[in-house]
């Protein structure tokens, strides 16, 4: 039996070239919004994707919030977050810092950074459509 693991992460979003530009501008490469030649309707779900290959195979998707919701059969909700975040462990405290700076200048809100008992140092900011994201250095790791 394989190991668990998360392959596909996929983000509700607003506006996918806002939400395409910011993750740019952290440095993720994508081919931009594929799939678009399959359209939607009130029931079945659009096919306009934003993906980003990540190390390790995982992707890191973003689709329009109405469609997410279509597909997965639920009703479309409010933007809600800070429920859970998503981490990004980095080598050194400066990259920490530098990532952080990147998603300031991208326009992010970015929370102050700090140090834990246990030697973590990160720090937080939430995307355009309020996705909290973590930045983490462990020394220990």
């Amino acid at each position: 039996m394989k190991k668990a693991r998360i392959h596909v992460i996929t983000l509700a979003v607003a506006d996918f070239e806002r939400a395409l530009a910011f993750y740019r501008a952290l440095g993720l490469q994508s081919a931009g919004v594929t799939a678009t030649e399959f359209a939607g309707d009130d029931t079945h779900p659009a096919g306009a994707i934003v993906m980003f290959h990540l190390d390790g195979g995982q992707i890191l998707a973003l689709y329009p919030r109405s469609e997410l919701a279509k597909d997965a059969g639920i009703a479309p909700g409010p933007a809600r977050s800070g429920e859970f975040s998503l981490g990004h462990i980095v080598e050194t405290r400066q990259e920490v810092d530098a990532l952080l700076a990147k998603a300031e200048a991208a326009g992010a809100p970015v929370t102050e950074l700090h140090d834990r008992p246990w030697g973590i140092y990160s720090g937080y900011f939430r995307d355009p459509d309020g996705h909290l994201w973590e930045v983490i250095h462990n020394p220990n790791a």
